[in-house]
């Protein structure tokens, strides 16, 4: 090819690159450039000397790197068809361009070298080791010519590490081959960077800094500009060869990191306190104390407790905090306080293992660095200490160490500052608030992390009182008298529950907050860890008499104040008499008012407090209902009290004060007087549900609208509300039958329950019958509730939905918060506690829908538990369930029906027993999951029309946000249906949840096959009892396997790893038709080739097609036909695969090998991800074996092997 034509190429493509490459140019003439290079790098014979002419030194930067691009191009597309010596010749210009063709080390423009280093990395996977035997010493004879070669070397280094052992992108024999390589080679390769890094490091530091005693008066830091690049070029050579160290140091064998006592940890050690190297010292650094691997081989590492390293890290951790806040020192000690952690976990791996690791002698100065970072205003530096310190008071030998028992005390003090939520990054009111904001995108980021960063500490501050219950106990102590005695400071921002209130952020709220946590988090350890006799009793209960004696109006403290009794109620135990004066402070609360006798709606805050009242007497009389028994009469009067007064308290508090008393009544033990107290107690419920009116209402959609006032318009709808005393009437019902049913129980003792009259006998099967006292109450009401029920889902109608009033138009929607929650977006931090809870009469409307509706099926999820065979033996409870809780379902939408199967469905089938199988559960379950699997059929089938077309529907306010909340509910209802089949038919003991994606690791994505199931996913009784009822049955299966194509990657894997092969194993025995065989077969290759792209669904697809071709090919040549029809299919492949499976005498192969090349054969139908869809293939030849002689396979390259001699050397030395 002559000289010209080259030349004449290569100007009209430095025109294309320089038309790409011009802001200015139009898109038509930068498309034509961009074509014209790609058609030359596909087609043009001449690929080669163009390349090497355009990557001349004499070029422009973006022309060299289109040039070197162009030969990257020829070795990864064409390499497998270029003659040996057009191999070499390539080869050779390469190596030359990094001996003399680029430009020196500090000019060189980065992506230069990254694309030269590509192009060597490239050919080495293709050539090396057998035809290129003396790459390494090339390499290595490269970098003595100078730092910029070196660099270039080290870059080729990492990234033949990163191809070959990070992210693996070839072939398996070639990566191996490679890998072996390398790992013999392992020595020199190590020597090499090593001496590389040592030589520049001692360089750079001739020339930069003069010895330090000798610069006082005369000579400055750095020594004249004539040296300056040449430093610089060495300290870029020592970068360099830490980043190629990074790459090894991860996977190599621990003994070339170990050798010659440790010198690579002790080079990295000092270099900590090198300025331009120590983030990549660090980096390093990390990486080989965080290796995994036997013990023994990891005991070297110890060495990093020794004082030369300890000195090195925290005097670098001292120098980098001493500087102030720069991102560069910052970045720096976040890799240090990694480094601290990695070490401590290696510390608790080795110590009290075999090795013979003894508490190293610098433990104590470990810990007190450590404790620094722990104390550091960066909460994210605070926030990464915290497992460590958990690993080091769990370990067996070193939670008995007194150096750490003396730090206990210390790190619970410097808890009690990190407790403090402080450092948003909007605020500057704390020295955190600079550090976040290079960590937080935003508050709502923060708040987040803040919020899991506080649980953990509470897990390790339990952890630390387990080693010093009382240092804990006092600081709480002290810390709550504190609060208890200092003045309120409500900060700069006001709250909007009233004047002179705290907000989240006030100073004094957070310190209240924070001190509660502590309080909480100790005290409940204490109380485990001690024994009785030894527990402070006495300064617990001056604690609890200080505490309820404090009073506030404030709503966000008298919450804290609450949570603080709660915590300290143990101590009552001991002193039964305080119990009077604990319940006086929390019935208090429950009335709770910031202004006596206000109209204005109450505020988060205020509902929080008077919530968190109810909650703590549940939780008093559900944990301590022996203690709370005697004083029973006070609670009940107590409680009688509140509720003659009918709108002082809301329904929930009144129905959370009648669960309390029922579960005080539960400790009466005797059938007949708990019955008697539920009678009493749900007296004025039933006479209000059971009145004519209520039944009138309750049992007809058009009254019930009118009562509740949905057909209303309302003028003012932030104060008018004429019908809310009604609507609270139905909700006071609902919630205290609910309350009854989940509260109200038989004693747990088989022998008290038969001395108290609730036991009936025992099942057919073996199980104890009980009696449950308020079965009689509930079932007298349950008529009407099934009618409140059947009426709710009519309301859907759209001829209902019609005379809902203007102001109640969406009366029946989703409330904000619901959809938010759905879509995944964060609430305000503000709004939460400072908004009225509904800001207008509609959003109160909306949240009595919602909530009625949820609280009728959770009245129903609980009465099977709750009443058992008098439920379950209700007269046509299966007809009535259907005629109400199922009715109308094609009108409710998807965000009312997940709850439905939630909270009823799946509860009341869990709980019941087999002996009603027949009778309730499968007439219940037939018609709706045949009516389910119609309607996600639709729903779906909407979905994927619509992504094909993306109409322009610009109806609605915000189609976009609606069309996503459509979808993602869609999602949500096909997990909570496929669970629902999943509970009902599959037993959990053989069915792992195995929801984790596969984690790309081993040979071809072994790892990623092995997410298949426990053979023994057995189906449970009721699954085989459904299975029997055709209509069911089919319902199912169909459900199941068409659901494998619709676009949800987690109900796709759960439903193919628990629910699709028992299933299809049930019907294996009967008559399927070979046309229900291929639908199976075919919807999972359907679901493959959606989510293909999803390592963990491609993996359990692969496995469950693979289990259905093995089961059923023999009995069903169908199949056959299915896999002819996969695109790319190489039939003799199949053929083979069918002979060793159809004959049974041959010997089996490994079940991985026949999985392995079952998918190879269906790679066809497996969908990839959109970026790998249009990607060129590349092509990577095997060489001949290095280990074993092989019978020449199809894959060897014949053509470069002819002469029989082993095998040729391409590249010569």
């Amino acid at each position: 090819m002559s000289a010209e034509q080259v030349s004449g190429l290569c100007e009209q493509l430095v025109k294309a690159v320089t038309v790409i490459m011009d802001p200015a140019s139009t898109q038509r003439y930068r498309l034509e450039a961009l074509k014209f290079c790609e058609e030359f790098k596909e087609k043009c014979p001449i690929c080669v000397p163009c390349g090497l002419k355009l990557a001349e030194k004499t070029q422009t930067a973006i022309v060299r790197h289109f040039g070197l691009q162009i030969l990257e191009h020829v070795v990864k597309y064409r390499w497998n068809n270029m003659p040996r010596l057009e191999k070499v010749y390539l080869k050779n210009n390469v190596m030359g361009l990094i001996s003399s063709g680029t430009q020196s080390i500090l000019e060189e423009e980065s992506h230069i070298k990254d694309v030269l280093s590509r192009i060597v990395v490239e050919m080495i996977k293709r050539e090396w080791p057998q035809h290129w035997p003396d790459m390494l010493k090339e390499l290595d004879t490269l970098s003595k010519q100078g730092e910029t070669q070196t660099e270039l070397v080290m870059f080729i280094l990492l990234r033949l590490a990163e191809d070959v052992v990070t992210f693996q992108t070839l072939p398996t024999q070639r990566r191996r081959d490679i890998q072996q390589t390398l790992t013999q080679n392992m020595e020199k390769i190590f020597s090499f960077l090593l001496t590389a890094l040592q030589q520049n490091v001692n360089k750079y530091r001739l020339m930069v800094g003069a010895p330090q005693e000798q610069e006082a008066l005369t000579t400055p830091q750095k020594t004249d500009l004539a040296q300056e690049p040449k430093a610089q070029a060495n300290c870029r050579v020592g970068i360099a060869a830490l980043n190629t160290l990074a790459g090894y140091i991860d996977w190599v064998a621990l003994s070339h990191i170990t050798a010659d006592n440790c010198k690579l940890l002790e080079m990295l050690c000092l270099l900590l306190n090198e300025p331009e190297l120590q983030v990549g010292a660090a980096e390093c650094l990390l990486i080989a104390v965080s290796r995994k691997g036997k013990l023994e081989d990891r005991r070297p590492l110890m060495v990093l407790f020794g004082d030369v390293a300890m000195h090195c890290i925290l005097s670098a951790a001292q120098t980098a905090d001493g500087e102030g806040l720069v991102e560069k020192h910052y970045v720096f000690l976040k890799r240090l306080c990694q480094v601290l952690c990695a070490l401590g976990s290696q510390l608790c791996a080795l110590l009290g293992s075999d090795c013979n690791v003894e508490t190293p002698a610098n433990f104590g100065k470990y810990l007190e660095s450590f404790l620094a970072f722990t104390t550091h205003p960066s909460q994210f530096l605070r926030s990464s200490t915290q497992i460590t310190w958990g690993a080091l008071f769990r370990h067996e030998v070193l939670s008995r160490d007194p150096l750490l028992l003396a730090v206990v005390p210390k790190y619970l003090r410097a808890s009690m500052t990190n407790l403090v939520k402080v450092g948003f990054p909007s605020k500057a009111d704390s020295p955190s608030c600079e550090y976040s904001r290079f960590d937080f995108d935003s508050d709502e980021d923060f708040n987040a992390f803040f919020n899991s960063f506080r649980a953990q500490q509470g897990e390790v501050m339990r952890m630390a009182c387990r080693l010093d219950p009382l240092t804990g106990f006092q600081m709480a102590g002290e810390w709550l008298k504190y609060q208890l005695t200092a003045p309120v400071d409500t900060g700069p921002t006001n709250s909007k529950t009233g004047e002179g209130l705290c907000s989240i952020f006030s100073p004094s709220f957070v310190q209240w907050d924070a001190m509660t946590f502590f309080s909480e988090s100790v005290i409940s350890q204490m109380f485990r860890t001690m024994d009785k006799d030894e527990i402070p009793v006495n300064d617990g209960i001056n604690l609890l008499q200080l505490v309820l004696n404090f009073e506030t109006k404030d709503p966000l403290i008298l919450s804290c104040v609450l949570t603080n009794v709660s915590a300290l109620f143990p101590f009552v135990t001991y002193r039964p008499e305080y119990l009077p004066q604990v319940l006086s402070k929390l019935f208090a609360s429950v009335t709770f008012e910031v202004v006596e006798e206000s109209k204005a709606p109450r505020t988060r805050a205020v509902k929080n407090v008077r919530r968190h009242a109810c909650s703590s007497i549940i939780k008093m009389c559900r944990d301590y209902p022996q203690l709370v028994l005697p004083n029973f009469e006070m609670l009940y009067n107590h409680v009688k009290q509140l509720l003659s007064n009918e709108l002082l308290l809301t329904q929930m508090e009144k129905c959370a004060l009648m669960e309390a008393l029922v579960l005080i009544s539960n400790q009466f033990k005797d059938y007949e007087r708990q019955k008697a107290f539920l009678e009493e107690l749900m007296a004025p419920v039933a006479g209000l549900w059971l009145s004519p009116e209520m039944q009138r209402v309750l049992s007809d959609p058009e009254a019930f609208i009118s009562y509740v006032g949905a057909d209303n318009k309302i003028a003012d709808p932030v104060v008018e509300d004429p019908s809310g005393l009604n609507r609270s009437r139905i909700s006071f019902c609902v919630y205290t039958i609910l309350g009854v049913v989940k509260r109200a129980r038989w004693p747990a003792a088989t022998e008290e329950a038969k001395a108290g009259g609730f036991f009936l006998g025992y099942l057919p099967s073996g199980t104890p019958m009980y009696r449950n006292p308020c079965t009689e109450q509930v079932l007298k009401l349950f008529d009407n509730l099934l009618a409140l029920i059947r009426t709710h889902n009519n309301l859907y109608m759209p001829e209902m939905v019609a005379r809902l009033g203007d102001t109640f138009a969406k009366a029946l929607d989703m409330l904000e918060v619901e959809k938010n929650a759905i879509l995944g977006l964060p609430q305000p931090l503000l709004e939460l506690y400072d908004s009225p809870v509904y800001k207008t009469v509609l959003e109160r409307m909306q949240g009595f829908f919602c909530t009625l509706y949820d609280n009728c099926f959770h009245i129903l999820g609980n009465a099977g538990p709750s009443m058992q065979q008098d439920f379950y033996t209700v007269e046509g409870l299966a007809t009535q369930l259907l005629s109400s809780a199922f009715n109308n379902l094609n009108n409710i939408p998807d965000y009312r029906l997940r709850p439905m199967l939630r909270v009823f469905v799946k509860p009341l089938v869990l709980s019941c027993p087999a002996e009603y199988y027949e009778t309730l559960v499968c007439p219940m379950l037939g018609p709706l999951f045949t009516y389910l699997h119609m309607r996600l059929s639709q729903k779906w089938q909407v979905i994927n029309q619509r992504s094909m077309l993306c109409e322009d529907d610009a109806a609605d306010d915000n189609p976009e946000s609606q069309e996503m909340l459509e979808e993602q509910l869609v999602r949500l209802l096909t997990r909570e249906v496929m669970d629902l089949a999943t509970v009902c038919c599959v037993s959990k003991k053989g069915v792992e949840q195995n929801t984790t994606a596969a984690v790309d690791g081993d040979d071809d994505e072994a790892m990623a096959t092995e997410v298949t199931p426990p053979a023994n996913a057995e189906l449970t009784e009721l699954g085989k009892c459904l299975m029997k009822q055709e209509d069911v049955c089919t319902a199912v299966l169909i459900t199941a396997y068409t659901s494998l194509s619709w676009k949800d990657t987690l109900s796709c894997q759960r439903t193919t790893t628990q629910l699709c092969w028992p299933l299809l194993k049930q019907v294996l025995p009967g008559n399927l038709l070979p046309d229900a065989v291929s639908w199976f077969f075919t919807s999972v290759l359907k679901g493959l080739q959606v989510h293909g792209q999803h390592d963990g669904c491609m993996a359990a697809l692969v496995h469950l097609a693979f289990q259905i071709y093995e089961a059923l090919r023999p009995r069903y040549g169908e199949l056959k036909a299915v896999m002819e029809q996969i695109p790319d299919i190489q039939l003799e492949s199949l053929e083979q695969f069918d002979s060793k499976l159809l004959n049974p005498t041959l010997q089996k192969v490994a079940d991985k090998r026949r999985k392995d090349h079952f998918k190879r054969l269906i790679s066809g139908c497996i969908g990839k991800p959109i970026g790998e869809q249009f990607r060129k293939e590349v092509h990577i030849r095997n060489l001949p074996s290095l280990f074993k002689k092989v019978k020449p396979s199809l894959e060897t390259d014949v053509l470069e092997n002819e002469d029989g001699e082993g095998f040729n050397v391409l590249f010569e030395p």
